[in-house]
């Protein structure tokens, strides 16, 4: 089965990614793509959080095991497959890029297409620019500062987030003649 995910930022309005990976894939497998896609390093702590409907994070997954003596399951990305803590459309996650100042892309499975199979995953849509990978405190605390975004029930990243922008095709308003396209390898 490929599973395609949908990525946007909370720091840059036009930031799209649609990435196609198999279900059997690791989630080392599909944050070595997301990497890849941003054209960000590997050489950063990183993690992905299972989420419920709300973004409230759940179930971790992270690059390396971090806690050996919890008496809670520990998933690592190495050994841990996609489709054993992801099953249904709609599912949504958070991809920590920077554990520092926190910084994240949301992220949604958009379609699970089933009886197709990818040999390794690919960024099928771009759009936009990604945030910077990492930031330093100084110009995260003036970033914080000057931001005055009210956070309530509805909030998804920042005030101006449109659920609409999470359409069934995934990118409706997005011109994909800048800086990406479509790669329909499957």
């Amino acid at each position: 089965m490929i599973y395609k995910f949908l990525l946007v930022s909370d720091e840059v309005d036009d930031f799209k990614r649609e990435i196609s990976i198999d279900s059997d894939a690791t989630f080392l497998d599909l944050n070595d793509a997301i990497l890849e896609s941003v054209n960000f390093t590997k050489d950063q702590m990183t993690s992905f959080f299972i989420c419920d409907e709300d973004w409230e994070k759940k179930t971790e997954i992270t690059l390396m095991e971090m806690d050996t003596s919890s008496e809670e399951d520990t998933w690592t990305m190495a050994e841990t497959t996609l489709s054993e803590l992801i099953e249904d459309e709609g599912q949504r996650l958070i991809y920590i890029f920077d554990y520092i100042t926190e910084r994240m892309f949301f992220m949604e499975l958009k379609e699970a297409i089933p009886g197709k199979n990818l040999t390794a995953p690919v960024c099928t849509k771009k759009g936009g620019n990604p945030p910077k990978q990492i930031m330093d405190f100084e110009e995260f605390d003036k970033k914080a500062q000057t931001s005055s975004a009210d956070l309530d029930a509805d909030f998804y990243g920042d005030e101006t987030f449109d659920p609409s922008e999470l359409d069934g095709e995934g990118f409706n308003d997005l011109d994909m003649s800048e800086g990406g396209g479509y790669d329909d390898r499957y």
